[in-house]
């Protein structure tokens, strides 16, 4: 994982940005944010799993969905199974040693 500091990189609105391997981030201090950086390295994995191409054609799809299902942009950007799966595990600094396979399915319902 490179952490980089792009403050112009980062849409309004957010804090980070994930691309394997890279770890955008808009803020200096975020790097020292072990919450902030666990939700990345989150993404970080989920990227692997999908070949990293099939995670960003997945998250773009499914982000349309939601936008139609909720008609509110960041209603679908929080619903997003990925985004589910790493806000809700955010915290624990130790879901990634033992997080299975494709977990963030578990994530995906028409909630």
């Amino acid at each position: 994982m490179f952490l980089i500091v792009a403050k112009y990189l980062i849409p309004k609105g957010y804090r980070g940005l994930t691309a394997f391997p890279f770890v955008f981030i808009k803020y200096h201090i975020d790097k020292e944010n072990k919450v902030f950086i666990n939700h990345e390295k989150i993404h970080l994995r989920q990227q692997l799993e999908l070949l990293v191409i099939f995670f960003f054609i997945w998250y773009f799809i499914e982000y349309l969905f939601r936008l139609i299902q909720y008609k509110k942009a960041d209603l679908a950007y929080r619903n997003i199974s990925f985004e589910r799966e790493a806000y809700a595990n955010e915290s624990n600094l130790e879901y990634l040693k033992n997080r299975p396979f494709l977990k963030f399915l578990n994530f995906f319902d028409k909630k």
